[in-house]
């Protein structure tokens, strides 16, 4: 005749079970189906065998029942996580795949005057009446200064001629910008962008990257604007 085993040593035996179970869970280690089987084949056994005299506590059974349907709940939520990500990765590598040969802004300060004009942008916190733009050479001294106008919060580019507050022609080369915002009197948070061409798409540790040539790599959702050709 089979031993008959206190409810207590069927606690422990239960116990055992589920952290093994999410444990297994966890490391990919063991399916649903498996973890399943494996507790139902020890509940009909306890049952089986439990003392006629202190019958299993129905109470200890359902708590048991919902540990393991918890397990395999997480344990499905994962995969169902894993394949929207999976999906996710798929979408934004098609995303970033097709910036390629194209000009965006991201974050920074510098212009590069060719053929006359080189171009930024700005990204504003809120909505502001007047926006200045100040442009820098290699030394830090301001060539030309403008009013852009009122903007409305968001991201936007703009266009420089070359040329300093006097109308000379500016040499081509590396420049810099400042920009400051105001509303009201108050004063708008507003961060310099500078223009990248797209060159190439890398996968980096975090997610995919744009090869900016000279600007180097960013990551793809520190795109704040994407330039018409």
């Amino acid at each position: 005749m089979a031993a008959v085993q206190s409810n207590s040593s069927l606690s422990d035996s239960f116990a055992a079970l589920n952290a093994q179970a999410k444990s297994k869970a966890i490391d990919s280690a063991a399916t649903s189906e498996e973890v399943q089987n494996r507790f139902l084949k020890l509940l009909v056994t306890q049952l089986q065998n439990q003392d006629p005299l202190n019958p299993l506590d129905n109470a200890a059974v359902t708590t048991q029942l919902s540990q393991i349907n918890t397990v395999t709940g997480i344990e499905r939520l994962n995969a169902t996580l894993e394949t929207l990500l999976n999906t996710y990765n798929d979408g934004q590598a098609m995303q970033a795949a097709a910036l390629i040969g194209r000009n965006v802004l991201v974050a920074g300060s510098r212009l590069s005057l060719a053929n006359g004009q080189a171009g930024g942008g700005v990204n504003l916190a809120g909505p502001a009446d007047s926006v200045t733009l100040k442009i820098l050479d290699a030394a830090g001294t301001v060539v030309q200064s403008q009013n852009l106008g009122a903007r409305e919060a968001g991201s936007f580019s703009f266009v420089w001629d070359g040329r300093s507050d006097a109308g000379l022609v500016m040499p081509p080369g590396s420049y810099g910008f400042t920009v400051d915002a105001a509303r009201g009197g108050e004063k708008v948070s507003a961060e310099a962008l500078q223009i990248g061409m797209v060159s190439a798409l890398v996968r980096g540790k975090s997610g995919f990257e744009l090869e900016l040539g000279g600007l180097g790599r960013v990551d793809f959702d520190k795109v704040q604007q994407i330039l018409q050709d």
